[in-house]
């Protein structure tokens, strides 16, 4: 059953908090990625796609597993305009897209880890709940 559910550039701008108007297109965010050459789109062409509402086009590509949410981009950026961010609400959409962020109350005790501390639990639950 496909979903029915669409990413917007709204929603990614909301989930991320970035304004990717900030952006300067300096490549300071790019030229300090670790993951530069494995990625189809580089942090700064990110950030433009998503300011031009290229949504789909991202979430489609293998860019964003081939980030490594380092935040490098986000210290190198001299407008803090922070693309990994935005590789996370990506990833966030595809999940949402996918119907896969279900998560329920009486899931969590057979999640339960020892070490696992409780506000991760409730991260979770804020995060796949949705």
């Amino acid at each position: 059953m496909a979903s029915t559910y669409t990413v917007t550039k709204e929603q990614i701008l909301s989930i991320s908090g970035v304004d990717p108007q900030k952006c300067m297109r300096c490549g300071k965010c790019s030229a300090t990625c670790p993951s530069y050459d494995e990625m189809e789109y580089h942090p700064h062409q990110f950030v433009a796609m998503v300011e031009k509402g290229e949504i789909e086009k991202l979430m489609g590509s293998p860019s964003i597993y081939k980030c490594m949410s380092c935040m490098a981009c986000i210290q190198r950026c001299p407008r803090q305009v922070e693309p990994a961010k935005l590789v996370e609400a990506i990833r966030l959409g595809v999940i949402r897209q996918q119907e896969r962020n279900h998560l329920k109350p009486d899931d969590i005790p057979a999640l339960l880890d020892p070490e696992l501390p409780q506000q991760a639990i409730v991260s979770a639950m804020r995060k796949y709940t949705k």
